[in-house]
């Protein structure tokens, strides 16, 4: 009487349905890791470009014209829309005594802000004191 061992060789049917869900899941996990990354590096880069574009307009505020209290708007790459306000700045109104003073003290601030969908918008704002000479 032949004795009835079994000599498969091989894997079953269970064993690689089992395989291929494990490397499904593990591929699925692997690329949301890879496009949450892709994402944040495109977020890093509009906030990149958006400082840039910021600490440009608020390094020529002053330069190309003098400080006075102004507001300037625009837009920069057809992406990131700007805004520049100039103020004066005093630290206490009630005891500034202007005619004594040969300089004026400026609050710069740039706010760039750009849409990322149709319904949400970014932003960043950068706030600087700047100091200029009064005209005599």
């Amino acid at each position: 009487m032949p004795n009835p061992v079994n000599n498969q060789k091989g894997f079953s049917l269970l064993e690689i349905l089992v395989a291929f869900c494990i490397l499904a899941i593990s591929l699925g996990i692997l690329l949301k890791i890879f496009s949450a990354g892709v994402n944040t590096a495109i977020v890093a880069e509009d906030y990149t470009a958006a400082v840039q574009i910021a600490e440009s307009l608020m390094a020529k505020t002053g330069l190309e014209s003098s400080l006075q209290a102004t507001a300037d708007a625009g837009t920069e790459n057809d992406k990131y829309d700007w805004e520049v306000t100039v103020s004066p700045y005093f630290f206490n109104p009630e005891q500034s005594d202007e005619t004594a003073l040969t300089s004026a003290l400026f609050k710069i601030k740039v706010l760039v802000s750009w849409e990322i969908s149709k319904t949400k918008r970014r932003q960043i704002e950068l706030i600087t004191l700047k100091l200029a000479n009064k005209s005599l």
